[in-house]
């Protein structure tokens, strides 16, 4: 009897085991990122200059544009469905797992250096804009401690879509609205320009 009651045991024993399985694995950033390759790629290259690259960005910030799409405050029609059902550990597994890829870096145009350097390295005095680099770092690598994105190597139309976003005030998820105020004193040759340099800057 002793040994039918062990066997019962171990069979219990192995069956939690095989059900709790899948639960050790939830976590897994890869698994739960794949959903998100399908635009962003599996590695967060994305090469449709329209999605950002998510590889190397900052977990944090990650993490605040996931609830931001999930409660709304930030508006996509394609984000919206996709962060809807994420929960938060969900999040984190995905924020992580892109802030851990490495980014591709892409060209800016000979045309747009200098004048995108200039925004960049040392903003525009007579208009009030800061330098670029003094959240997002000289190589754009950004301040992941403080949620201020990575932008070395992001898509130029991406960027520009963006800053646009900003300016216009259709995109407010910017702490103490930082962004929206330096975007609305930028000109549409200055967006252009930045833009096109943040894509080469690495």
């Amino acid at each position: 009897m002793s040994n039918v009651k062990k066997r019962l045991g171990m069979s219990l024993a192995l069956s939690g085991f095989l059900l709790l399985t899948p639960t050790l694995h939830a976590g897994d950033g890869a698994q739960k990122a794949a959903v998100c390759a399908a635009c962003h790629n599996a590695d967060g290259n994305s090469t449709n200059p329209e999605w950002p690259k998510l590889a190397g960005q900052g977990a944090r910030y990650l993490r605040e544009q996931l609830r931001a799409f999930k409660g709304g405050t930030r508006k996509n029609a394609t984000m919206a469905p996709m962060a809807a059902n994420l929960s938060d550990e969900d999040i984190k597994a995905v924020a992580e797992y892109f802030a851990a890829q490495k980014r591709t870096i892409g060209a800016a145009k000979p045309e747009l250096v200098g004048a995108g350097e200039r925004l960049y390295r040392g903003g525009n005095n007579a208009t009030g804009v800061p330098a670029c680099m003094a959240c997002h770092g000289p190589r754009g690598s950004g301040n992941p401690a403080a949620g201020y994105p990575a932008l070395g190597g992001q898509h130029a139309v991406y960027v520009a879509r963006q800053l646009d976003a900003y300016r216009t005030g259709e995109r407010a998820t910017d702490g103490n609205a930082i962004m929206r105020t330096i975007a609305a004193h930028l000109s549409a040759a200055e967006i252009e320009a930045v833009s096109s340099y943040i894509e080469g800057l690495h």
